[in-house]
């Protein structure tokens, strides 16, 4: 069994370990920003108000949960990962470090430590250059998801078949062709065929 406590100290285990707040958390699951605020857990006759699963399902999208992490964040069990094998972006284009499916594989890999991760797969990249500034500066540590779902307006990192990895905005899609957009405006948009991307996996926070 579990609480409405329960459930609310999850959502807040879940945002911390991603680096936001509840409002952040909210807002990038596309919620209103106060939808998890603490006023927002009672009624205003101080009955228990219960978050909608529709929410949480948002969530969880969002931040590359899946529903059995979530119930182990419930169940107030320790995230699954703090240790992630870590790699520089110029690396990541040589062969041997990720198998076909874009998953971390090989040796080679340094490790660092981060906030709680729930994606058994997820890995850290180093940013390099500058074609992501002001979000993500040369230096910066990302955390990738590849089990996670890609959706028009995520920030994603990317490889192709010439063997090149980049972290961009995936801007547009269609059924051949992606546009790859920089957050640099001094950076112009990259439109790729969809047959030359080797695959394509979801930024899920930044470690600056």
């Amino acid at each position: 069994m579990f609480s409405h406590a329960d459930i609310w100290r999850a959502i807040d285990s879940l945002a911390s370990a991603h680096g936001l707040s509840t409002s952040g958390l909210a807002r990038v699951a596309g919620l209103d920003p106060t939808s998890f605020n603490r006023s927002k857990r009672v009624t205003a006759n101080n009955r228990p108000r219960w978050p909608s699963t529709e929410s949480i399902a948002k969530v969880l999208s969002a931040t590359g949960t899946t529903l059995e992490d979530f119930a182990r964040l419930v169940a107030r069990k320790k995230p699954l990962r703090t240790q992630l094998p870590l790699i520089g972006m110029a690396r990541a284009g040589t062969e041997g470090f990720f198998d076909d499916a874009g998953f971390p594989a090989g040796s080679g890999w340094d490790e660092v430590e981060v906030p709680g991760v729930t994606d058994e797969n997820a890995y850290a990249l180093r940013i390099t250059g500058d074609s992501m500034e002001p979000v993500y500066r040369d230096g910066d540590i990302i955390v990738v998801s590849p089990n996670s779902q890609t959706r028009v307006g995520d920030r994603v990192v990317v490889r192709l078949v010439s063997g090149e990895v980049m972290a961009k905005e995936l801007r547009r899609r269609t059924a051949t062709e992606l546009t790859l957009a920089s957050l640099n405006p001094a950076h112009e948009d990259i439109n790729v065929m969809v047959h030359d991307v080797v695959w394509m996996a979801r930024i899920l926070w930044a470690s600056q």
